[in-house]
């Protein structure tokens, strides 16, 4: 359920929290959600405290749990891990639409110093386990939700977390954060405190089995640390601010570089959910403006891991010397997760984008087959889904029980929906796609465009008497996709469209895209494998005019909203199932894309300084999370010697 805004990747934001697509991206998609979908227990009438929580059906550890299976549990304490990050920072303030968040401050990727009611376990679709709760009680009818905080939970200045900074934290996010915020939690009606320790949110509506799961989300900060006289939560700030989770920033080059220390006090290292995690004294992550000049300075060994998105440079770039060889290890990883969709996303408030078969007839122009073979050597797959790589992608006609939901809307939506699996146009790969940009021509035609001007582009003439000249701008923050997108602006000068490739910095490219200016973004919408309320913030009328918001389309359609709704109200895994698949069908043939690729599996390429569980969850590498240093290993065995 959730995801990060990253200059990094596009991600994916992380997954099982917020899936607010990442629009950040990397040649692959990358989008780091941290997914996670699983079951609401069934509560009694008198419903009792659990340790945990899922969507659908039971947690997978239960209350006695030692350690998550995705984690070394007697993995060493020491050393450092040190990572890269493309573009800069000028903020650690992550809850806000202002600034460029330094990595790792946002909780959502990492939680390095803030920690939430309740976190994610990443070997489950959707389950959450007590944190600074200690537990999570839920009415029967889902119409509240109570957590009982943990005793020990304090700040790292050793001052107690209690209900009155959970009570604040939700009213200052809600009213001053991201748009996303008040979105997600949107249908909370009240909180209350009974004592210091107790804390209940109760909703304005009743049924809805993702809402108290979503709050356990929460993540908390500190009252009396942000309402001390000159402090301003809505500004962005280099000061070093106040948290409660395992590590603490220790120095921070504003653009440049930050630096985690583990905190060796923390009030949670006993938890059992971290067992195993958090093993670095130091996590250092270095700022560069190039893709190139990083990946030499990892070849350098100026960092010691590199998840590669790029597949030309993953089978032509890791070439080091017979000395450096043996201590770089180079290796591929399946995974589960939901890839989401990267793609070219069209803001369709720009008016040359308002006609659906403009956008269709753009995806003849793409020749993805001859690209795949000649920039990535045959590696990547089309994307033909919003939820790819999930049990949610609609793959087939739709079932008896889609065409329930979709037999009421039809007239609303494209008729395609009830007669065609959506897969993108195919081409042979040779690289001469001549039927394909035929139908192209044809399709804009259709719309109109059957005009040239003096210099060869499409134009139409509309009832004022203007011209609407068929052109527009992809937009991005890396030169690494140039190579993919000047052979499809190439197609696209052939059927009389004109184009043009501009690469900004990250820091206007993210202020562009708050406020929607732009024609075509190259990015991703990640998903979970459950998704619920976030679905309002990427398709949502309501935040299709909101700054700031993940409904980067301009999408305003009550058919969406309907189905949205049906999906946050899901009652039970095939019911989310089958929502959700008619929600992608409606998406994907509305053509409010042009889908790009994905790849099920994670490129790992890290130095002996090192080592990872021999166990990764499917969901996420987590590498600051679960790995460990090579030299604290050598340092615990010399010790037990």
């Amino acid at each position: 359920m959730r995801s990060t805004f990253q200059s990094t990747a596009l991600i994916i934001c992380a997954a099982a929290t917020f899936a607010a697509g990442s629009l950040y991206a990397n040649e692959d998609v990358t989008n780091e959600v941290e997914t996670s979908q699983s079951t609401v227990i069934e509560p009694s009438i008198n419903p009792a405290p659990q340790h945990a929580i899922a969507l659908h059906g039971a947690p997978k550890y239960p209350a006695d749990f030692t350690h998550v299976d995705y984690v070394n549990p007697g993995a060493p304490k020491g050393g450092t891990i040190r990572q890269h990050v493309i573009g800069t920072f000028d903020s650690l303030n992550p809850f806000i639409v202002k600034g460029s968040p330094a990595a790792g401050i946002n909780y959502l990727r990492s939680g390095f110093i803030y920690e939430s009611l309740m976190q994610n376990a990443w070997d489950e679709p959707f389950s959450l386990y007590g944190v600074i709760a200690k537990d999570i009680t839920i009415a029967e009818d889902k119409s509240w939700v109570t957590f009982n905080l943990h005793e020990d939970a304090q700040w790292h200045d050793g001052v107690p977390i209690t209900a009155a900074d959970v009570i604040w934290t939700f009213e200052t996010l809600t009213q001053k954060g991201q748009p996303f915020y008040k979105a997600y939690w949107g249908d909370v009606e009240t909180i209350t405190a009974d004592g210091d320790r107790t804390v209940t949110f109760t909703f304005s509506v009743k049924g809805n089995a993702e809402l108290p799961l979503i709050i356990a989300e929460l993540p908390i900060l500190p009252k009396h640390y942000w309402t001390q006289e000159g402090k301003n939560f809505s500004e962005t700030t280099l000061e070093i601010p106040l948290g409660s989770g395992p590590y603490k920033i220790s120095k921070v080059e504003a653009g440049r570089s930050i630096e985690y220390v583990r905190n060796p006090d923390w009030w949670g290292k006993d938890l059992p959910l971290f067992k195993g995690m958090n093993n670095f004294d130091t996590i250092r992550y270095d700022y560069y403006k190039d893709d190139n000049v990083a990946h030499e300075a990892f070849l350098s060994q100026d960092y010691d891991v590199k998840e590669e998105n790029t597949s030309k440079t993953w089978h032509e770039g890791y070439k080091v010397s017979k000395k450096k060889k043996p201590h770089l290890t180079k290796e591929e990883v399946n995974h589960s997760r939901p890839a989401g969709m990267q793609a070219f996303i069209y803001n369709i408030r720009r008016p040359v984008f308002q006609d659906v078969m403009v956008r269709e007839a753009l995806n003849y122009a793409y020749d993805f087959e001859w690209s795949n073979k000649q920039f990535a050597y045959g590696d990547y797959i089309r994307t033909d889904s919003f939820f790819e790589n999930s049990d949610l992608a609609s793959t087939e006609l739709p079932s008896a029980a889609e065409l329930v939901i979709l037999e009421p809307l039809r007239g609303k939506i494209p008729e395609s929906v009830f007669t065609t699996v959506y897969t993108p146009p195919v081409t042979d790969g040779s690289g001469s796609n001549r039927k394909n940009l035929q139908t192209a021509i044809s399709k804009l035609e259709t719309a109109e465009y059957t005009t040239l001007n003096t210099d060869g582009y499409r134009y139409k003439t509309l009832e004022n008497g203007t011209r609407q000249v068929l052109e527009f701008e992809i937009l991005h923050y890396s030169p690494t996709y140039e190579r993919w997108v000047l052979p499809f602006i190439k197609n696209l000068k052939r059927i009389g469209v004109k184009a043009n490739f501009r690469i900004v910095d990250s820091a206007q490219f993210q202020r562009r895209v708050d406020t929607f200016d732009f024609d075509i973004i190259i990015g991703g919408i990640g998903q979970s494998a459950s998704p619920g309320n976030e679905q309002r913030e990427f398709w949502g009328a309501d935040r299709a005019d909101m700054n700031g918001s993940r409904n980067y389309i301009g999408i305003k359609d009550p058919v969406i909203d309907e189905l949205i709704n049906g999906i946050i109200h899901a009652t039970s895994r095939e019911d989310l199932v089958t929502k959700t698949r008619v929600l992608d069908r409606i998406l994907l043939w509305n053509h409010y894309v042009l889908p790009m690729w994905h790849y099920p599996k994670w490129r790992l390429a890290y130095w002996d300084t090192i080592k990872r569980p021999e166990t990764l969850s499917h969901i996420s590498p987590m590498i600051t999370q679960t790995w460990w240093s090579s030299e604290a290993e050598k340092t615990a065995t010399k010790t037990t010697k």
